[in-house]
């Protein structure tokens, strides 16, 4: 069974979630529309494992600071979701109800009402890696229980897939006077209820702290978590952007380092994630750095266990400094003058 035969299961994500030590990079952007392994957000993996088990219908909940999100899935039709039947809904929070996001699904209950599907999955945008929600489907209508959720390593993950009936039950006695994440709901709801246990064996990573955030990107310059999370047969979709080769000029060394199109690059890089646009200037010395896209890094700069946001000029001489567990942020549209720190 490799795609649903007919409609059967609702996607939903969650991306209405905050994460406190993830601030440095969210002031201005959800956690799902946070860049990801040089070209990619966090929304993009949920997501494309959604529509390659086949479902075509997916609402997104979002954060109230929406546009980036907005901006990057647009109409979906990368996922193949701009469809007059079914396809993609966007249903954005009030930024009125972040302290009760749960808000947003009574405000928007038609949209489980109204479905014409037996099931709903419903999980959070942060999760990188590949659920096979089909094998899902097969273990929960094999079993009794009226709940599954996916398990990793031993960790129930926020992941459930249910009757849409059941949803809509939920949802009806929904108490608004309670504030709760909309995570935090649908887990009050089904903690009484039997759940059947799937076990994913692929790798999976959990981006919830900036210690997460750094690790996870870090570890897929390794080839063999590199395959783990990015396959062949089911590849990570996400929105494309047309950029010229990169160009290494004399003088420029680059070692274990995943450097994206569009790049111009004159000095040192070692063991880093270099995005789209991205400057690296004569004599600089990259290591063990996130730089996202847009980033001028000038000459005989020093940068390590460093994550520079989108957009940010660092200026001739500088030097910055984080350790692994800690890595220093640069916000975005930063400009980092040589006396910085």
């Amino acid at each position: 069974m490799d795609r649903l035969e007919n409609k059967q299961i609702l996607g939903v994500i969650d991306a209405t979630v905050d994460i406190d030590t993830l601030a440095p990079l969210t002031l201005n952007r959800p956690v799902a529309s946070l860049p990801f392994s040089g070209r990619y957000r966090l929304i993009d993996f949920m997501l494309s494992n959604m529509v390659h088990a086949g479902i075509d219908s997916v609402g997104i909940f979002s954060h109230h600071l929406y546009n980036s999100l907005k901006g990057h899935i647009g109409s979906g039709k990368v996922w193949d979701l701009d469809r007059k039947n079914g396809g993609l809904f966007f249903y954005v929070q009030d930024k009125h109800d972040k302290e009760n996001t749960q808000l947003i699904l009574q405000h928007n209950q038609e949209f489980f009402i109204r479905a014409p599907y037996q099931y709903v999955i419903i999980a959070p945008s942060h999760i990188i890696g590949r659920i096979p929600i089909l094998d899902m489907l097969k273990m929960h209508r094999e079993k009794e229980a009226p709940v599954t959720q996916v398990v990793y390593a031993g960790k129930g993950l926020p992941i459930y897939l249910l009757k849409r009936q059941l949803m809509v039950q939920f949802l009806d006695n929904l108490d608004p006077s309670i504030p709760q994440t909309l995570m935090g709901f649908v887990e009050a709801s089904t903690q009484h209820l039997d759940k059947n246990l799937y076990q994913v064996n692929e790798l999976l990573f959990t981006v919830d702290s900036l210690t997460n955030y750094y690790k996870s990107t870090m570890d897929l310059l390794t080839m063999d978590n590199w395959n783990g999370i990015f396959s062949k047969k089911y590849p990570v979709l996400t929105t494309p952007k047309d950029e010229p080769p990169t160009k290494y000029l004399s003088g420029s060394h680059v070692t274990g380092t995943m450097v994206a199109n569009g790049c111009l690059i004159e000095g040192e890089v070692t063991d880093s994630v270099i995005s789209r646009g991205v400057r690296i200037g004569k004599n600089t010395v990259v290591k063990n750095c996130i730089i996202m896209p847009k980033v001028e890094i000038g000459d005989d700069c020093v940068l390590e266990n460093v994550i520079v946001d989108k957009e940010v000029t660092i200026e001739a001489g500088a030097a910055l400094k984080g350790n692994d567990q800690v890595p220093l942020v640069v916000p975005k549209n930063a400009t980092v003058y040589k006396e910085w720190i």
